[in-house]
């Protein structure tokens, strides 16, 4: 099965949070937990995650607190999880930000089509964000679809992630061009995001996987050492 996107999930009660984490893994997503507002935080930057799904009651922070700072330097999807029914709360969630709105409990096909239209909607809004752009850019075998959101080698999808994506679309953008690690990680991800590059490491390795023919020997993603990647270019 292919590794989906990556969702964040931050919820104190463990059994709703394994329940959550089950239902996605089974999906195909990739998911990881935390249990407080502080741990919540820290993986936002540490693991880049492409979705976060959010509760409120959280024992050292309220989760509205937790929106409003992730919403001041990033427009990563936020899915609210809430035992909160009152309409006062979910309109709070929604003017700070939040992408949509569960109240507790809730059926497994509700949760995943509400996953599945957040990040539809952030794919669909990436084309405004200076990420992607209209068109198909060709260098060889490989041809990148802004517009479909696909990666494609000799005409087969590759299915990246939405974060392989976003990573491809932008060293698209600046074909030709060294981006640094730096550069990359904030600009994907927000200047708050961790400035350690691991998670951008993970990535490319994965992308290098599923496109290029060796690894070892790219045709097409070229790492700096110690700046960052390139790729090569070709006919935009």
């Amino acid at each position: 099965m292919n590794i989906r996107e990556k969702i964040l999930i931050i919820e104190d009660e463990k059994s709703i949070a394994q329940f959550i984490s089950a239902v996605l893994s089974g999906q195909g997503y990739e998911t990881i937990q935390a249990r407080t507002a502080k741990e919540g935080l820290s993986m936002l930057a540490s693991h880049c995650p492409d979705l976060v799904i959010l509760d409120l009651g959280l024992p050292d922070m309220d989760g509205m607190d937790i929106l409003r700072q992730l919403r001041s330097w990033s427009s990563l999807p936020v899915v609210v999880v809430s035992a909160r029914s009152h309409e006062r709360d979910k309109v709070a969630a929604l003017d700070q930000g939040a992408d949509d709105y569960l109240t507790k409990p809730f059926g497994t096909g509700e949760l995943l089509a509400r996953v599945r239209t957040a990040i539809r909607h952030t794919r669909t809004a990436s084309s405004n964000d200076g990420v992607a752009r209209q068109g198909i850019y060709t260098v060889g075998e490989l041809s990148i679809d802004f517009n479909k959101h696909q990666a494609l080698v000799r005409g087969e999808n590759v299915k990246l992630t939405l974060s392989e994506f976003r990573i491809v679309a932008l060293l698209a953008r600046h074909a030709g061009k060294v981006l640094t690690y730096d550069f990359i990680i904030k600009e994907l991800w927000g200047p708050r995001a961790g400035s350690g590059n691991q998670i951008l490491r993970v990535n490319m390795a994965n992308i290098r996987r599923k496109i290029e023919k060796n690894p070892a020997e790219p045709e097409y993603f070229f790492t700096e050492v110690g700046v960052g990647y390139r790729l090569a270019e070709g006919d935009s």
